[in-house]
């Protein structure tokens, strides 16, 4: 669609999608103290910016704003369309809450009534 516009022209509108992408995203990964924002994710893995984006290997976790959604394992990457493309070998949701060590009985009341 955009093969009749000038080089400069693609080059300025690919910059500005990705700037916009990466305002709208609040998604970032954590590695150690460094902070990276994460432009797309998905089941499989997640991408970040090529120019700025490092090789992660091994642990990162993935916050969304201040909230802790995964920990992960990163294991591969690769660069597409001026995203550097990671690949989980395992990830895992954050509980928001601790684990019980005991089972909920299943007739228990979501509210009390009261009298």
């Amino acid at each position: 669609m955009f093969s009749f516009l000038p080089e400069a022209v693609r080059k300025g509108l690919e910059e500005a999608r990705k700037t916009a992408q990466r305002r709208s995203s609040r998604l970032c990964v954590h590695d150690g103290d460094k902070v990276h924002r994460v432009l797309r994710l998905w089941d499989g893995g997640f991408a970040l910016d090529a120019a700025d984006a490092p090789n992660l290997r091994g642990f990162v976790e993935i916050y969304d704003g201040s909230r802790h959604l995964y920990q992960c394992l990163v294991m591969t990457s690769r660069d597409e369309d001026g995203e550097r493309v990671y690949e989980f070998k395992w990830h895992a949701p954050v509980a928001d809450r601790p684990a019980l060590d005991f089972e909920l009985p299943g007739d228990q009341p979501v509210a009390l009534l009261p009298r």
